[in-house]
């Protein structure tokens, strides 16, 4: 027990150095402050993963006393199997970022925005990991609300940019929202137990609002749809070791507190996994949609976060009905299936972030259609990168594949669900996964090609060099771990002492590469020997940039296909030399998507609050007995609907 307290302070003690000591702002050696600041959240995140090793190989539940005042304060952590996953998770994308930002923060403009870089990643990577790690819901929304504050200060941390602060707000606004939602819950427990403790119990009044308000406040963290509006403007603003650290583990810790809650606390009611197997599947579905049209790399990227994190609420909806209907075996394939790609998703997600977080620095830009040629460049990016795509594509053998044909066992076991309507809710949903899928993988075949393939199509791209050994070996920490956990996936899940039904990816890999291998061999053996070069036919002008395909032309055929989805509007303008249009001289065309909903949903309420600020600041001419008047009434439907949820 003294080596896992050991641990797990030693963890605490380090990242709260690392955050001081950046700040301290001694003019001399201010860059060996931030490499020491760096190397201190290195040992913080080893620290970390030992001590989830630990509990994980002891498979306990461990009680971490902090400070106690004679019963009146009682400060202490907890972990178990559950947590001990989650502070692993956060810990490997931690050390990854960790290790990318000796390179990456140096890059910065300013000595001082340097130093907040090195001292608000200690406080970031900590206060995810003490969210996991709470005893009672209120050390969790302490730590919750310092999560929130020092990820807010990342995405306004280039403020001088253009849309930055439209992201600050969006973000600020939201994660508010979500906190207000987790106290209406969190009082709603307390209400019927008296305890702040996060602990099991047998039965609540109004649980309904309870789970409801949970799951809400959990899904605006998360990124769910309809909620998921302020991660395609932060993820974007935010730097880019930053961006891998949000939508490779920042969105993990809403899903932890949604499984803690539901899985430990609640008394589970049978339509919450119809919900959150729905909810899963519209995320992922229109994730992955509004990705594809996506050009801002980053931007894209984060797309694929709410698809991801809809592939994982699918698994733990599925986990909820299977156990719902007594199918155990199912239910616990299901929830093994959600657990593996949150630990995948988190992997190639900040890969996927790191790599193009290297691209965005060597080029200044971020819009994919002024990238190409980059891996003649930046060949050991372009090969990070294209780890991550075949793994976010769900392509064997890496790791996404497997945890996705989990999923997928999982699917096609409901046929021994009973009730008939349930049984094809699940088979819809299966379809809506699949789709999503295959639609993954068209978009990183975009996202890749239109990257590092052809040509450059612009002098950013042209002139653009490969980044440093630290950004390099940032990002393949999680790229060895892709194709570790998934070449070797049924010989870790034996280890483990889980039994499943998966092939095993070491034999297929072996026989891919085989087959590669022979058919290189059989193909450099056979073709002729001559050469014959010859410049291929371009339409009778020179090949250029200008004759490659772009990124709006390999998505155009998808979004016409979607196009009630996206709301699409063309517009074209031709001019003809005659009055009579019939020799064409020249025209340009547009298309426009709506922005669904930010202009349905997100600018109708923002509208109706302005008014209803203007309203109220007519309140200075009010007299004083209004106000009272007021304040009273307000007290009195604060103290109705206490006794309500009572």
């Amino acid at each position: 027990m003294i080596m896992f307290t050991s641990l797990f302070y030693l963890g605490i003690f380090l990242s709260l150095l690392g955050f001081v000591l950046p700040l301290l702002r001694l003019e001399n050696n201010r860059k060996a402050h931030r490499t020491f600041s760096y190397s201190l959240s290195i040992l913080s995140s080893v620290s970390f993963l030992a001590f989830s090793a630990l509990v994980f190989l002891k498979k306990g539940e461990y009680l971490i006393p902090v400070y106690s005042n004679a019963g009146l304060i009682d400060f202490t952590f907890y972990v178990d199997q559950l947590s001990a996953f989650f502070i692993a998770v956060i810990s490997v994308v931690s050390l990854s970022s960790a290790v990318y930002s000796f390179g990456y923060g140096e890059h910065l403009s300013h000595e001082r925005r340097k130093d907040y870089m090195a001292s608000l990643l200690n406080l970031f990577a900590l206060s995810m990991v003490l969210v996991v790690a709470s005893y009672n819901t209120l050390e969790f929304i302490f730590f919750w609300e310092l999560l929130s504050m020092s990820s807010f200060l990342f995405v306004l941390f280039e403020y001088g940019k253009p849309g930055t602060r439209k992201a600050g707000l969006y973000y600020f606004i939201m994660t508010q929202l979500s906190t207000m939602f987790l106290l209406l819950g969190f009082f709603g427990i307390y209400a019927n137990t008296g305890s702040f403790n996060i602990q099991p119990v047998t039965s609540l009044q109004n649980l309904t609002l309870i789970f409801l308000s949970l799951f809400i406040g959990f899904s605006i963290k998360a990124g769910v749809v309809p909620f998921h509006k302020w991660l395609p403007y932060a993820h974007p603003a935010a730097p880019s070791n930053i961006s891998a650290m949000m939508s490779g583990v920042m969105l993990k810790v809403a899903i932890y507190g949604l499984m803690r809650f539901t899985l430990t606390v609640l008394p589970q009611e049978r339509w919450w996994g119809v919900l959150i197997l729905v909810a899963g599947t519209v995320s992922a579905i229109l994730g992955v949609i509004y990705a594809l049209k996506e050009h801002d790399i980053k931007r894209l990227l984060a797309y694929h976060s709410i698809e991801n994190i809809g592939i994982i609420l699918i698994g733990f909806g599925l986990y909820l009905i299977y156990s719902a209907n007594d199918l155990n075996e199912l239910a616990i394939l299901a929830l093994a299936a959600a657990l593996f790609h949150t630990l995948n998703h988190a992997l190639f997600k900040s890969l996927l972030f790191l790599t193009a977080g290297s691209v965005v620095s060597a080029t200044g830009k971020h819009n994919i259609e002024e990238y190409g040629g980059l891996i003649k460049t930046m060949p050991y990016t372009a090969a990070l990168f294209l780890i991550g795509a075949v793994s976010i594509s769900g392509l064997p053998p890496f790791n996404g594949f497997v945890s996705e044909l989990m999923l997928f066992q999982a699917f096609l076991g409901s046929y021994l669900i009973q009730d008939p309507l349930l049984k094809s809710l699940v088979v819809l949903c299966l379809s809506g996964f699949a789709l999503t899928s295959a639609l993954a993988a068209a978009c990183f075949v975009k996202a890749f090609g239109i990257t590092f393939l052809a040509v450059p199509r612009s002098e950013s791209a042209r002139d653009a060099k490969e980044v440093g050994k630290c950004m390099i070996a940032g990002a393949v920490i999680p790229a060895v771990l892709c194709i570790v956990l998934g070449v070797f996936s049924l010989q870790i899940f034996s280890l483990m002492g889980y039994r499943t039904d998966l092939p095993d990816m070491l034999v297929i890999g072996i026989i891919m590469s085989l087959f590669y291998a022979i058919t290189y061999l059989v193909l450099k053996n056979t073709a002729a020997n001559k050469v014959r070069a010859g410049e291929t036919w371009g339409c009778g002008t020179p090949l250029s940039s200008r004759t490659e395909y772009t990124a709006s032309g390999f998505s155009q055929p998808i979004v016409r296909f979607f196009k009630d989805i996206y709301q699409t509007r063309e517009v074209n303008e031709r001019r003809f030399y005659d009055k009579q249009n019939t020799l064409f001289k020249e025209g340009a065309g547009e298309i426009h998507l709506m922005k669904f909903f930010e202009e349905k949903l997100y600018d109708p309420v923002a509208r109706s609050i302005n008014y209803l600020s203007i309203k109220v600041s007519a309140l200075e001419n009010w007299s004083l007995d209004t106000y009272v008047l007021y304040a009273f009434l307000a007290v009195l439907a604060t103290v109705a609907y206490v006794g309500w949820i009572a």
